[in-house]
């Protein structure tokens, strides 16, 4: 059976807290809300109380930090990403998807990646409202990249026809970040 870790990776039982800047522990359900805009038919914001209106998923994931830490059989809950774009209806203009966050990040994969299996918008963890330490109380998950792909305390996804490459890639890290060819760095 081949291994679950991507070369140049270890497994860890912890979940290690990472980020640039500080924890935006000022988010929360009551003052939160998600804006989805660019090229779509169907431009929308959502509080959290709506988001969670939205039909969920649970999923069972890997997930692989750039730092070279893996965690195995992640369990998350969210809107898998391939029914937010029912929702929103992306036009043919729309090629990538720029993922803002609270704080200014940003980063921005081909929508192609994002209709991959498991994607999602995640808001629990382990069964438990997602954590301000962790990106709650809303974040991306995208398993099969690195995991500064999965951006954290998100605010607002922009469909667009150019990648615009976000805070890590502008600073070095690859745009593709693919753990299983170690696309670390550009």
């Amino acid at each position: 059976m081949p291994s679950r870790v991507p070369p140049g990776q270890f497994e860890t039982k912890a979940f290690p807290v990472l980020q640039s800047g500080r924890i935006h522990d000022e988010l929360n359900a009551h003052n939160w809300d998600l804006e989805v805009y660019g090229e779509i038919e169907k431009p929308q914001k959502w509080n959290f109380e709506q988001l969670q209106a939205l039909p969920h998923s649970n999923v069972q994931v890997d997930i692989h930090c750039v730092t070279t830490w893996s965690k195995l059989d992640t369990k998350w809950r969210g809107i898998l990403f391939t029914d937010l774009v029912k929702i929103i209806k992306p036009t043919k203009k729309a090629k990538f998807v720029v993922m803002e966050c609270e704080g200014g990040h940003t980063t921005s994969l081909p929508l192609e990646e994002m209709l991959k299996p498991n994607v999602m918008i995640a808001d629990a963890y382990d069964g438990q409202p997602l954590e301000a330490k962790h990106g709650g109380p809303v974040r991306a998950l995208v398993p099969h990249k690195y995991f500064y792909k999965s951006a954290k305390w998100l605010r607002k996804l922009k469909f667009v026809e150019k990648d615009e490459p976000g805070f890590w890639e502008v600073r070095g890290y690859s745009n593709t970040a693919d753990p299983w060819q170690e696309e670390r760095y550009s």
